[in-house]
């Protein structure tokens, strides 16, 4: 999967566009080509290797005989780089001795269908092409492509879909078509990630564990792949959901993505923050200053879940720690009023009560989302005060009495130390089941001076959590499963069910390193850097929760996003963990917590942004940092 959004193309590993399942050329959603079969001298080329070199770019290589006398080795190579762009560049390579006349022929295809007609399959038959300047085109009433190609074909034949090329290739020659996909008239795709604004720095890694460099590169090009762009404000940039299946803003997981990617800057954060600030729901109702999203499945113990709470309580949090990274003072004042509305909303959905209760009638009161909204009060009560607005008092006044209230109200004593409930049924009742969520209990997000909010749970607690997630039953060696093994209803393939969620496990590394926790971190940390070599360095959001044993691999989800914006942005959260970078740049200082047991030994993380400047930190494998490089005048936190 090649992306670079707005434009996706999907294959198999042989290169070939066959027409099946999701297999094509994509802009904004809709197929512009669905097959593209290249055969040279009335053969198929043998597929040899297939791999990507970059996010949005793969590289095909077949082989065939064209000679009859040339024997068991191959004669002509036949190169195929794809870029999800619309482009197609496909070159032939003579290690004939002899001069070669060789024909090629490319069938091409399409249905034009958006990708939920054929994900869901009701996509309809291909669709009639007609000749077109140097190439065909296909056209019906919700749109139209062409494919060009360049030099034009000796033949096109439009009632076979084909394209025709008679080459003479010398001994070592190589002769090249290039095939450009787009909707009739359009121009290239101009993708936000490959401009030179892009707002993610550049940042890379290197230490004993290669591992590292790796995903962290790999990450960092999966979301410049998933870069879009609000286009009636072009300076605001976003991360779509994943591709294939949620290639548009979905607004949790975009602020979610955002937060962890602070390393790389701030920017993505602001865009991401004005393009929701513009959804807030206007008016003087419950409903007022929320950030609407859908609902979202939750497993099977608990009803879909809005992630428009999600998306409402993450807004101040967000402000609060880009605030900290080195946001300027004048986008968080433009930023600020948004931010209000999300605490106003907030305590005005808490009312005279205690927790925040699911948005529709008769829905529980999550764990998870009480975890969200004590960091959005007392993120946003710390950044009310650095702006000089009110309201920072009430705001923790309320966030200590959800936190007195929820050590016992939300703490089910057991045998084996008990442990948090998933929720509380409307009538009361735990819901007593043990999932990914309870990590969100130990990310209690970024206050000045470079120091951790408190959370929810007391330290006792904190401590069996830690020993719960660090277990078998949650940690499946490839990460954390959404829902321990031993609980009614696990299926190690279920959304949230069992399946291990990358962002999720990445959240539990985080918190648990920083609570002092760090044989369960490094574990789980170990079991995802695992899990993405088996990846090609890409996570997927998700794959199957199975145990890991000696020689097995991950198994992947056949629903999942790859690239996935949460993974990806996870792959820039676990390098900054290991380093313990906490910045606080309104007040000039950045403090260093490294993972002291240097679970992956030395790493030395460059190119980062703290203060609007590069920073590199180097973790020695005594669990030192030291700072390499920062912004003039930063000094270092104690």
């Amino acid at each position: 999967m090649c992306v670079a959004l707005p434009g996706l193309v999907i294959s198999t590993e042989q290169g070939q566009l066959t027409g099946q399942g999701l297999e094509g050329f994509y802009r904004a959603g809709r197929r512009l080509l669905s097959r593209c079969q290249v055969r040279v001298a009335g053969r198929e080329p043998l597929a040899v290797q297939a791999r990507m070199a970059s996010a949005d770019r793969a590289r095909f290589v077949g082989a065939l005989r064209a000679s009859p006398h040339s024997g068991p080795d191959p004669d002509v190579v036949v190169e195929r780089i794809r870029h999800a762009d619309g482009t197609e560049r496909i070159t032939l390579h003579s290690a004939a001795p002899r001069h070669l006349r060789v024909p090629v022929e490319v069938a091409l295809g399409t249905d034009l269908a958006d990708l939920g007609a054929i994900a869901s399959g009701t996509a309809g038959p291909e669709l009639p092409a007609s000749v077109h300047d140097s190439g065909l085109r296909w056209s019906c009433a919700t749109g139209n492509s062409a494919v060009t190609a360049d030099p034009p074909p000796a033949d096109a034949l439009a009632s076979a879909g084909l394209l025709r090329w008679e080459f003479e290739l010398p001994p070592g020659g190589s002769r090249s078509v290039e095939l450009r996909v787009r909707p009739d008239g359009a121009g290239p795709v101009r993708a936000v990630g490959r401009a030179a604004t892009s707002p993610l720095a550049a940042a890379s890694a290197s230490g004993d564990d290669p591992r590292v460099h790796a995903l962290l590169r790999t990450s960092v090009e999966d979301l410049q792949a998933l870069l879009l762009r609000d286009p009636a404000h072009p300076s605001d940039t976003h991360l779509a959901a994943g591709a294939p299946w949620r290639c548009g803003l979905a607004p949790a997981e975009a602020l979610a993505a955002a937060r962890m990617t602070l390393p790389l800057g701030t920017r993505l954060a602001a865009g991401t923050l004005h393009a929701l600030a513009r959804t807030q729901l206007p008016g003087t109702g419950a409903q007022f200053g929320m950030i609407p999203g859908p609902r979202r499945d939750a497993g099977a113990h608990l009803p879909p879940g809005c992630s428009g709470t999600q998306a409402t309580l993450l807004f101040p949090a967000l402000l609060a720690e880009a605030h900290r990274w080195g946001l300027p003072e004048h986008e968080t004042e433009e930023l600020l009023p948004a931010a209000e509305r999300c605490l106003t909303w907030l305590r005005t959905t808490v009312g005279e009560g205690t927790y925040v209760r699911d948005p529709h009638p008769g829905g529980p009161v999550r764990c998870e989302t009480q975890a969200h909204a004590h960091r959005a009060a007392l993120l946003g009560a710390d950044l009310l005060d650095a702006c000089g607005r009110p309201g920072g008092a009430e705001l923790r006044q309320w966030a200590q009495a959800l936190r007195t209230a929820f050590r016992e109200d939300f703490w089910i004593d057991d045998l084996g130390g008990g442990r948090p409930a998933a929720a509380r049924a409307p009538d009361g009742s735990p819901v007593p089941y043990l999932g990914a969520a309870a990590a969100h209990l130990l990310d209690t997000g970024l206050l000045r001076g470079g120091e951790l909010a408190p959370g929810l749970l007391d330290k006792v607690q904190t401590e069996q959590l830690a020993r719960l997630l660090g277990s078998p039953a949650m940690d499946s060696g490839w990460g954390l499963r959404g829902l321990g093994a031993k609980e009614t209803g696990y299926n190690a393939f279920g959304h949230r069910s069992g399946a291990v969620r990358v962002h999720e496990t990445a959240v539990a590394v985080a918190g648990l390193a920083a609570a002092g926790y760090e044989k369960e971190a490094s574990s789980l940390l170990r079991g995802l850097l695992a899990a993405a070599e088996a990846f090609g360095h890409r996570l997927p959001e998700m794959y199957a929760g199975e145990q890991r044993t000696d020689g097995s691999v991950p198994v992947p989800h056949p629903a999942a996003c790859r690239p996935a914006a949460t993974a990806a942005a996870a792959g820039v959260l676990l390098p900054a963990t290991l380093a313990g970078i906490r910045p606080d740049a309104p007040a000039g200082t950045v403090t260093l917590r490294p993972v002291r047991s240097a679970p992956l030994g030395e790493i030395v993380l460059t190119g980062l942004r703290v203060a609007g400047a590069p920073f590199s930190v180097r973790v020695g494998r005594l669990g030192l940092a030291m700072v390499e490089e920062a912004a003039d005048g930063l000094q270092l936190g104690v």
